[in-house]
């Protein structure tokens, strides 16, 4: 496999229904959401323990 998608690939992957495609980009989209939320939170609460304020 050279890494390059063929025709029929691309074609295939375009039929694939609307929905389906825009539910993969919102999944993606609240992966990355809750990811930075749980770093953020992290990162807050390291900042607690150490005897910082974050207001």
């Amino acid at each position: 496999m050279t890494g390059k998608h063929t025709l029929q690939e691309i074609e295939a992957a375009e039929k694939k229904p609307l929905w389906k495609r825009l539910g993969w980009l919102a999944m993606i989209w609240a992966g990355s959401v809750l990811a930075l939320f749980i770093v953020a939170s992290l990162m807050r609460l390291f900042m607690s323990a150490a005897g910082l304020s974050t207001h």
